[in-house]
């Protein structure tokens, strides 16, 4: 009973926002529900300066929902036919995601980028925006300002990859009888779902293949998802070893522990996964887990409106010029390399 008394009506709040950002997010696939909902908690904040009662909910959000979805996504992964459909374009993944960090890395040190900001922009950049955005920052302690900063940064380069792809791929010659080989440069270089959605949708309508680019595009997806696992767990542990090196506790709480370390709602994500897998194996119809994966989304929905209402937009706007930079840096980065791998090995 102390838990909804002390949190329900930030909960309530987030709700409420979450609704008409979900609906507003299906109608505008391009923008996302996430990005309308951080806006609107930002627009809000402006004005609702004192929250009173609501603020220990909307914290509990931006945290607690915020691991739950990140639970939930694991639901909507088949890790063997991920695998299996996605070994063709691994090693662009791989590559893709290795030029990100390392972009982000250099020019964290180079332009004086925070360190969580640079590590979000980084991983959203070159995984799968929002969603990875959401499970590193509670890996990091990236606060309510970095989270909301990184989703503003992929959501400006999402929407020009989602109008520029399209047209950049006609350009350079993509095959137009298949929906392969630019389905897999949107899933490779593209950085949020929603926007891979888009541009292969628009590609399918131009040349009128159906949703065969689509399936591709999204499928590849699915593959750089799973970087999520890995990227977050060596994460974590130069977290915990950072921390025991600092000095700043005492030496119980300073000696490394895995325990410690290991994030237990990346754990949930990997068993939500492999009993997707398993379950689907036994021929188990994926739509069974298809509400899961609508909650999920719903739930980031609502973790992002948390996250604009602790956001201060007027900071935001004055320190966005060098994240915005260095996500426009790592996004030509990943752009070229999936261009240069798909040329490299034939694709394209």
């Amino acid at each position: 009973m102390n838990f909804f008394n002390k949190n329900l009506n930030g909960i309530l709040v987030c709700f409420v926002i979450a609704i008409p950002s979900w609906l507003l997010g299906k109608a505008f696939p391009v923008i996302g529900g996430p990005v309308i909902a951080i806006l609107a908690g930002m627009l809000i904040t402006l004005v609702w300066t004192n929250k009173g009662k609501a603020e220990s909910g909307i914290k509990w959000t931006s945290k607690i929902i915020l691991q739950t979805a990140v639970v939930l996504l694991g639901f909507g992964m088949n890790l063997g036919v991920i695998l299996q459909t996605g070994k063709q374009s691994l090693p662009i993944i791989v590559c893709t995601i290795s030029t990100s960090l390392i972009i982000a890395w250099v020019l964290r040190k180079i332009m004086n980028v925070p360190s969580n900001t640079s590590i979000l922009v980084g991983v959203g950049s070159s995984i799968c925006g929002g969603s990875a955005i959401a499970a590193t920052a509670p890996v990091i302690d990236a606060d309510d300002t970095e989270v909301a900063q990184a989703i503003s940064v992929i959501f400006f380069f999402n929407v020009i990859a989602a109008v520029l792809f399209p047209v950049l791929g006609s350009a350079l010659g993509f095959d137009t009888t298949s929906g392969s080989s630019f389905g897999l440069f949107a899933g490779t270089a593209i950085n949020d779902t929603s926007s891979v959605t888009a541009a292969a949708s628009t590609w399918d309508s131009m040349w009128k293949l159906g949703s065969e680019t689509l399936n591709t595009a999204v499928t590849v997806k699915l593959t750089r998802t799973l970087a999520i696992i890995p990227i977050t767990l060596v994460l974590s542990l130069i977290r915990a070893k950072s921390a025991a090196k600092s000095g700043n506790a005492d030496s119980a709480s300073n000696k490394f522990s895995l325990k410690r370390a290991f994030p237990m709602f990346i754990l949930y994500f990997i068993i939500a996964a492999v009993i997707t897998t398993v379950c689907m194996t036994m021929g188990v119809s994926a739509d069974v887990f298809a509400p899961l994966k609508e909650l999920s989304k719903f739930f980031i929905i609502m973790a992002m409106a948390a996250i604009g209402l602790n956001s201060n937009v007027v900071k935001l706007i004055k320190s966005g010029g060098k994240p915005l930079m260095l996500g426009g840096c790592c996004w030509i980065g990943i752009t070229i390399v999936s261009l240069g791998m798909q040329h490299i090995m034939g694709i394209w």
